[in-house]
């Protein structure tokens, strides 16, 4: 794969007010963020019916089995959100520690909480939905950018409609992730240091995966840097992208009284180490090869296509700043062990392995595009209610 710059992309650009950018003179911000709104609307409208089609499901099944649908859409790890945002971190000697989950989602769904006549977990689902379509705003952001306007559109609605979509709509933190991650992704194409930089130093604070998205803006700061490129903002990309996952690393191994605190947490506590795939190849052998829960076939075959769409991402010659991000997030979620039912669901922040659908579908015309969009929102709806009302496990 060649190296490519951090310059723009040689495409031809989009229509200017595409996505918020820095007002010029004579025009007000609250102007362009209006335009930008207006020229992102489209996707955020399909989004969002796409969501709410689940939502209704999820409603519907729920309320026929006599079931509570806020709770089920903050069940198991929203559960432990919950616990951060209403009483903080417990201490180290519990067998699994709160401590590893990063803060910002239960510190927003806490602050929420406390100014709002919001229950704590309507403030959760709040939090989560927002991002959402912050999240599809940037991912709309970026496949217009990079391509047209209907592929920005198909790539938030594809997004919306993945087989553990209902997981957007969940008290969990991957929406805010995702939304952190895609606007870092894209000031960073846009050479926007600085926010590159703040953007992503909030997403240290929201999921481990962090890892991920870092190196990401380190490295293409570091070539600007010694391009001499764009002055002392790179610099200020390269320190700030790293300090909230770094700062919350060091919070914990504080707590902790040893320096590798959290990834002791995640291996001693909650079962989770690097093994290179090992544990993830037998899982999946063992999912393909006997009878399995309907899940765990879905985890293997959403594993499978990750990995097919990630090669026809670098044989479209995607941006490498995309490729790296998906790449190393492939690499930590399926070389890690333990918790092989929620692989896909770590999946969800790698939006860039959608763009080649994205991509295919907005040049297959609409009636296609329309048929393969509505047979995944069928499908994606109805395993959400599964996973919320059959499944046992988190999702």
């Amino acid at each position: 794969m060649d190296v490519v710059t951090t310059e723009e992309p040689s495409r031809p650009a989009p229509a200017p007010s595409a996505t918020p950018e820095q007002p010029g003179p004579g025009r007000p911000a609250l102007g362009r963020l209006r335009d930008a709104a207006r020229y992102a609307l489209p996707a955020l409208v399909i989004y969002a019916v796409i969501r709410l089609v689940g939502l209704v499901t999820v409603h519907v099944w729920a309320d026929n089995a006599g079931l509570d649908p806020v709770e089920l859409l903050t069940r198991a790890d929203g559960n432990w959100y919950l616990g951060i945002a209403g009483h903080g971190y417990d201490g180290y000697e519990k067998t699994q520690s709160n401590m590893a989950f990063f803060p910002l989602y239960p510190g927003l769904t806490g602050g929420l909480e406390r100014i709002s006549p919001l229950s704590p977990r309507e403030a959760a689902l709040v939090v989560a939905w927002l991002a959402g379509v912050a999240a599809a705003w940037g991912l709309f952001a970026i496949g217009a950018y990079l391509h047209d306007r209907r592929t920005g559109v198909l790539l938030a609605a594809l997004w919306a409609a993945v087989p553990h979509g209902v997981v957007e709509s969940m008290g969990y933190s991957e929406s805010l992730f995702t939304a952190l991650a895609a606007w870092t992704l894209y000031a960073l194409l846009r050479r926007h240091w600085v926010t590159a930089g703040v953007v992503c130093l909030f997403a240290g604070l929201t999921r481990p995966t962090a890892s991920s998205l870092i190196p990401v803006v380190g490295l293409a700061a570091l070539l600007a840097i010694v391009r001499r490129r764009d002055g002392w903002r790179p610099w200020a990309a390269l320190l700030l992208a790293p300090a909230g996952w770094l700062g919350y690393l060091a919070w914990v191994g504080v707590r902790t009284g040893r320096p590798d605190g959290w990834f002791h947490i995640q291996s001693a506590g909650w079962g989770t180490s690097f093994d290179f795939g090992v544990y993830t190849v037998d899982r999946g052998q063992q999912a393909l090869a006997q009878v399995a829960a309907l899940p765990l076939l879905v985890v293997t075959v959403v594993a499978l296509l990750s990995i097919m769409f990630f090669v026809l991402s670098a044989i479209d010659r995607q941006p490498w700043q995309l490729l790296l991000y998906s790449g190393l997030l492939l690499v930590t979620t399926l070389g890690a062990s333990g918790y092989y039912h929620s692989k896909a669901r770590f999946l969800l922040p790698a939006f860039p392995l959608l763009l080649p659908a994205a991509v295919g579908l907005a040049r297959a015309g609409r009636a296609r595009a329309a048929t393969v969009l509505v047979t995944l929102v069928v499908f994606s709806t109805y395993f959400g209610g599964y996973l919320l009302l059959i499944w046992t496990k988190s999702p």
